[in-house]
């Protein structure tokens, strides 16, 4: 089998078939195996055969070759579309109109043209591919084409055949339409034995009945007219089944996909106001009440892992929940708090942020949650930004021992590999925070959670510089996901 490919990067098929004028607005559509060969002979002669690397018979039995069989089509989805111009005539101020008649075709769907059964040398597939590579346009100069040869190609919806009905059962196969192909060999020989028959006749037909088939697919279009031939005498009718609606215009449906739901914003209302020192603490309440209203609603087997953050697959870099406590005012009292989950949130799991009404400490702290707004990350306010710069907001507490090789610089460089984020142009560590020039020892720094393997028991402020733009919240280190080694954007973009 031989088999081709065909796009056409500007979007447009043009081609007027045969005894059609240009004003009637038609398209030759599939592209004629007529046409096909012509082009690759125009492209012969302008750019192949100057590089001296094929011969002539070469070419004349690859033409020969591809015109013993029609061969087949898959059609991409395509319509049928005009423009109109007003053409400028040799009177001065006057106009002709002219239609500008076209296939409109996906940039990037292919069309496909196959000859099943055919056997090609390598020699003649080899001048094919510098054919197909150096081929610019098809029918029209602007059709730009891209073709080139396949090895596989789909179920054709476009073959030779003319029962477009079936008269007892009234089943339509398709529309039957006529595409010029160039006769074969064998035919063409016997076309020019009957047309110069006559003596007279073959000296006035000689130069429109070359000696082959080759030689005959080149001549001209008008000295073909001018001889009086209403076809060209190499070329046949062919009959193709293409579906009813190939050029039918289509509706196009987009599906709307709903925005990602990653994060739910609360108001904390309660005196006296937790303070920014206790953002771990505030975190691991947030938490619990998150899991609480989970356990109430799916069971306390069936809590969802983006919550809990267990049973999260493999290789899931920090997908689940971030419950962070946030100051957007900068009194150094928290007055949000936010759950932020990478993963995505499903509407079930939204309903169970729904839920959360208040943290509750033992010792009779307890503060009310106010839902403000269910959204994407950019809901996240003072943490959930966009940004190239960012600054600590409590401190970073490393999760791997220190090493000689593995610094708290290189294990924040790491974090940020190990989650996808843009490289560090430049990380600066700082000595306190604002306000009020808190240093780490200031803030809480370690989990209620017995057991927990702490790395890093000091902590350490530090402001990111990313090569590009990253989306907030962001937090990295031990702790993370409870509001530790959290960061604000500074600037934007």
């Amino acid at each position: 089998m031989l088999a081709l490919s065909m796009r056409f990067p500007a979007g447009r098929y043009h081609a007027t078939p045969w005894e059609r004028h240009v004003n009637e607005g038609a398209v030759a559509w599939p592209p004629e195996p007529w046409r096909v060969l012509r082009a690759l002979l125009a492209t012969w002669h302008h750019k192949v055969a100057p590089l001296g690397r094929y011969d002539e018979d070469t070419l004349q039995r690859l033409i020969e070759r591809l015109s013993e069989q029609l061969p087949e089509y898959h059609l991409p989805t395509a319509s049928h579309s005009h423009t109109r111009h007003y053409m400028p005539q040799f009177a001065p101020g006057k106009t002709s109109l002219v239609l500008d008649a076209f296939v409109a075709v996906d940039r990037d769907d292919p069309l496909f043209m196959s000859w099943p059964g055919l056997d090609v040398p390598e020699d003649e597939i080899a001048l094919l591919d510098t054919l197909l590579e150096n081929l610019g346009y098809l029918g029209r100069a602007e059709s730009w084409v891209d073709a080139r040869r396949e090895t596989e190609v789909p179920e054709p919806n476009c073959i030779p055949g003319d029962r477009g009905l079936d008269h007892e059962t009234g089943e339509v196969f398709g529309e039957t339409v006529t595409v010029f192909a160039p006769v074969s060999p064998i035919d063409y020989a016997s076309v020019r034995a009957r047309f110069t028959s006559d003596k007279k006749k073959a000296k006035k037909l000689r130069q429109t009945l070359p000696e082959n088939l080759t030689d005959a697919l080149r001549v001209e279009t008008a000295a073909l007219r001018k001889q009086g031939w209403n076809q060209p005498p190499a070329a046949r009718r062919g009959s193709y089944l293409r579906a009813v609606d190939a050029l039918r215009p289509h509706r196009q449906t987009t599906v709307a996909k709903p925005p990602t739901i990653t994060t739910a914003c609360f108001l904390v209302v309660g005196k006296p106001s937790p303070r920014v020192e206790n953002s771990l603490r505030i975190g691991e309440l947030l938490r619990l009440a998150v899991m609480s209203q989970s356990k109430a609603l799916f069971g306390a087997e069936s809590v969802p892992p983006v919550f809990s953050g267990h049973g999260m697959p493999g290789g899931n870099n920090h997908q689940h929940a971030f419950y962070l406590a946030v100051d957007t005012t900068g009194d150094g009292c928290i007055d949000r708090v936010v759950v932020h989950v990478p993963a995505g949130m499903d509407a079930e799991q939204q309903r169970v942020l729904e839920r959360v009404r208040k943290l509750w400490e033992r010792g009779g702290h307890e503060w009310r949650l106010i839902l403000e707004n269910i959204g994407a990350a950019a809901i996240a306010g003072e943490v959930g930004g966009h940004a190239r710069r960012w600054q600590s907001v409590t401190p970073y507490l490393h999760p791997w021992h220190i090493k000689p090789r593995l610094g708290v610089e290189d294990q924040i460089r790491r974090e940020c590999k190990d989650r996808g984020l843009p490289e560090l142009a430049l990380i600066e560590r700082h000595e306190t925070i604002a306000p009020n020039h808190r240093r780490p020892i200031h803030f809480q720094r370690f989990r209620k959670k017995r057991g927990q393997r702490q790395p890093d028991r000091h902590g350490s402020f530090w402001s990111l510089t990313f090569a590009e733009p990253v989306d907030g919240p962001l937090a990295l280190g031990f702790g993370c996901h409870f509001g530790l080694g959290l960061y604000r954007p500074v600037g934007s973009g």
